[in-house]
């Protein structure tokens, strides 16, 4: 992964955001980067689990980095790489896109 830390970067407290609300949002604005921007989230727990979610669903395509690691408070700057591993292949996951038009 290519290393964006030193590119401009959005500041997210999830603390005042619903829980249920938090993933989505935070996928709609890693989508909206420009490679080389990243985003930087504020939580008050680990958010590890979101962790899974970028790499299924970005894998190759982003920079995870803690920049605190609580107790109370935790932050993690999410940066976005340059390329995606299917364009660089010239495919996609599945075969030429067949499974996901």
């Amino acid at each position: 992964m290519t290393s964006t830390l030193a590119a401009p970067t959005t500041t997210i407290d999830l603390r005042s955001i619903a829980p249920r609300e938090r993933h989505a949002l935070i996928f709609a604005r890693f989508d909206a980067l420009q490679p080389g921007q990243a985003l930087e989230l504020v939580n008050d727990h680990d958010p590890q689990p979101l962790r899974v979610q970028f790499e299924d669903r970005a894998f190759g395509q982003y920079d995870w980095r803690y920049v605190e690691n609580g107790p109370a408070s935790w932050r993690v700057r999410i940066g976005k790489s340059g390329v995606s591993p299917a364009s660089e292949a010239g495919d996609s996951c599945c075969s030429g896109g067949a499974c996901c038009g």
